[in-house]
């Protein structure tokens, strides 16, 4: 563990990243004492008020009011608790059942490996905004749903990690004692050869958490996710074009927390993937 803290502390990026995670944590786990209102609400006569330090913001209201009155800070800290749900709920979905096809194609081979990759092959064809909002569309508007569609779009980028990672392992000379020795296959599969071939799986589970809260975001900017009054930072922009011109901090201040909640696990997953990878460690 300190010779892995050490690796990590030499990317100075990686650490930034860490440290926005950290505080996304903070926000989302101390949310309720942290936030000065609830998110939900309303005081129309303080609607539209700007950030605290531009002319007629108040200090109730670091960072300004919506068009219902409704704490734009509160709402921004609240939202963090949903991005990180949805990145661990649609990361956790995806991870299970990539895992289980790709470890299967991977040791089996054959036919099964056939079988397994042409439907992956098949869903990495459709756009994955595009394979989300039709599985959306289906089940209907929602923050569980749009969860479930994440998952499923990223199930064959795991599937495909996890393939590779093990094919790689699978005719190493452990690998092979292990089966002379009688090992049987679920031993060989989750004893011996997935621990070895967890690297990049851990690696594009942190990328992939990223790309849940973009999709997220994207998924109820559109409407199809998170429904009002529930404090999603997509459905806040989406909620705010309107006021783009009269009330800019409305749209700009949601997109910041996106743009540093991706900006933090894409950063944290370059590190990861350099203490990981022997081949980029210092010699």
């Amino acid at each position: 563990m300190r010779e892995f803290i050490r690796q990590y502390k030499k990317n100075k990026s990686a650490v930034f990243g860490v440290c926005i995670v950290i505080i996304l944590l903070i926000m989302a786990i101390f949310a309720p004492f942290i936030a000065s209102h609830l998110p939900a609400d309303q005081n129309l006569p303080n609607r539209l008020i700007p950030p605290m330090w531009e002319e007629g913001g108040v200090s109730a209201h670091l960072l300004g009011t919506d068009d219902f009155g409704r704490d734009l800070f509160s709402r921004i800290i609240h939202g963090a608790r949903i991005s990180l749900m949805v990145g661990a709920v649609s990361v956790g979905l995806s991870l299970t059942f990539g895992l289980v096809m790709g470890l299967t194609a991977a040791f089996y081979g054959g036919k099964v490996d056939l079988f397994i990759m042409r439907i992956v092959d098949i869903m990495l064809a459709i756009p994955a905004i595009l394979l989300a909002i039709v599985i959306v569309s289906i089940l209907g508007p929602s923050l569980i749903n749009a969860m479930i569609a994440i998952g499923i779009v990223g199930i064959p980028i795991y599937a495909r990690v996890v393939r590779a990672s093990v094919l790689t392992e699978r005719e190493k000379e452990y690998v092979i004692a292990s089966r002379i020795n009688g090992s049987s296959n679920m031993r060989l599969i989750f004893k011996v050869i997935l621990p070895n071939a967890a690297s990049p799986i851990i690696v594009q589970s942190t990328m992939g958490f990223a790309s849940a809260v973009l999709e997220s975001a994207g998924l109820s900017f559109l409407g199809l996710g998170a429904q009002p009054p529930t404090p999603e930072w997509g459905s806040m922009l989406s909620d705010s074009l309107q006021f783009i011109m009269t009330a800019p901090w409305m749209i700009f201040y949601p997109g910041l927390a996106i743009f540093f909640t991706v900006l933090g696990f894409n950063l944290m997953g370059d590190g990861l993937m350099d203490v990981l990878d022997p081949k980029l460690k210092d010699k």
